[in-house]
């Protein structure tokens, strides 16, 4: 969204008449904000931004007649659904039969050790949920700078809320979610 700041207040999903319609005003700006989370992803990663935005854009349409009450219901609504498909390859990925805990190397950095990005990714997922069930609007606020990469500003516009508030909210659940994180891990 960083230089099309504007599309939030000109796309209007629910005066497009059907999804065929949505696709061209909204594609270049998915694959940016794809690019951007795919960009921060660990080196290895096979999903490109491109079909990150196409799954995101059949989750969001499965439903025949998905209706949207602005366009920043609409990008929560992409975030969610980029964020699922990010925790679901996760998932897969260290599930046993996918090859488990078993990771990629570079053959040129064999000797280096780092750590299981999924293994991370999936305990921030689960730490988002819980903080989602005490303060829904800070974990949407998480959803859109993690896993979107939208700035404050973009945010703020997105969920109708002030750019302070999204500072405020920002750090608040990053505090909450290093506290569970680090609750997590020591028990």
């Amino acid at each position: 969204m960083s230089e099309s700041p504007g599309l939030l207040d000109t796309f209007d999903p629910a005066g497009a008449r059907g999804a065929d319609q949505w696709l061209p005003l909204v594609y270049e700006e998915l694959r940016r904000l794809a690019a951007h989370k795919i960009a921060n992803e660990p080196a290895g990663q096979t999903l490109q931004p491109t079909a990150l935005v196409h799954e995101a854009w059949l989750r969001l349409v499965a439903n025949r007649n998905p209706t949207f009450d602005n366009s920043a219901h609409f990008f929560v609504a992409a975030a969610e659904a980029m964020r699922r498909i990010l925790i679901d390859r996760a998932r897969r990925k260290r599930a046993l039969r996918h090859g488990g805990g078993q990771q990629r190397v570079d053959v040129a950095e064999a000797d280096v050790p780092f750590d299981n990005d999924d293994d991370q990714l999936l305990a921030i997922n689960d730490a988002l949920d819980k903080l989602a069930t005490a303060h829904p609007l800070e974990a949407e606020v998480v959803k859109l700078r993690y896993f979107v990469g939208m700035t404050n500003a973009q945010t703020a516009q997105a969920l109708g809320i002030s750019e302070r508030t999204v500072k405020h909210y920002w750090a608040h659940a990053r505090a909450s979610l290093y506290h569970q994180l680090t609750t997590a891990a020591a028990g």
